[in-house]
């Protein structure tokens, strides 16, 4: 069973790229899309259709939006935390998919100071919260994918020092982060490539995909009888180095795993 989570930066933008990337290049069974800037009944249900996917779709209008599409049946779906406050900017949705809880998340962006970065560092300790509310991650079958605004160390981001202090690398930011993992959740990717960046971002000015410099700030997390299962895990350059159809900033990361 292979995963995908994709910061999409605009599904209508993206559609054409999208479609050619899963004809020509992958196979993928449930992708996790984020910042739809789209909603819910402006989502292309069809074009995912006719390639096999059934999608649910938790959008707003211009910003954010997330969406969960399978070529597997949902067994559940989840669209919003259920919290009027959390869900006024649409981050989260949840669908179980044989078996596997599978929670799609675009973390707040954020910003040096103020009201936004207080809302980031919150929505970090809600999701948290919410996830050991609902689930036993030394039990259950968990994954978490997303786009989580924040690079994790050093070995994160294209130049550290030129880039502390910043937003996804700041330290509370980071902090933050960091005890959102220590509910048990584990970082796929560091797991299986301890010592490779695996940027998953890059500033679309000044060709900063071709000198590689990024931040991995896009993440596959699983719990530990998930993580048992996981196979293999990378970031596909392929979307990303387009020149057309237009790229996202972001790549797509994909797990695989072994599930009979």
């Amino acid at each position: 069973m292979k995963i995908a989570t994709f910061n999409v930066n605009s599904i209508k933008a993206r559609k054409e790229l999208i479609i050619r990337w899963l004809n020509e290049k992958v196979s993928i069974d449930v992708l996790c899309f984020q910042e739809l800037k789209c909603t819910d009944e402006n989502f292309p249900y069809e074009d995912f259709e006719n390639l096999g996917y059934k999608c649910e779709v938790f959008g707003q209008k211009a910003y954010n939006g997330v969406a969960i599409c399978s070529k597997f049946p949902f067994e559940e779906v989840q669209k919003g935390f259920g919290d009027e406050k959390m869900d006024r900017e649409k981050r989260f949705i949840r669908a179980k998919i044989n078996g596997i809880n599978i929670l799609n998340i675009y973390a707040p962006h954020g910003e040096i100071e103020g009201v936004k970065h207080e809302y980031k560092l919150r929505f970090f300790e809600y999701l948290g919260n919410y996830i050991k509310n609902n689930f036993s991650l030394e039990k259950d079958m968990v994954c978490v994918a997303g786009d989580m605004n924040v690079a994790r160390d050093d070995i994160d981001v294209w130049e550290p020092e030129l880039l502390r202090g910043t937003i996804g690398f700041m330290d509370d930011e980071r902090e933050a982060f960091e005890k959102f993992l220590s509910i048990g959740l584990v970082d796929l990717y560091r797991k299986f490539h301890p010592n490779s960046h695996g940027f998953t971002w890059w500033d679309y000015r000044n060709a900063a995909v071709w000198r590689d410099e990024g931040m991995r700030i896009d993440y596959i997390l699983a719990s530990p009888p998930l993580s048992k299962l996981c196979k293999k895990i990378e970031v596909d350059m392929w979307t990303r180095r387009r020149r057309s159809p237009t790229p996202s900033d972001h790549a797509p990361v994909i797990v695989h795993f072994e599930t009979e």
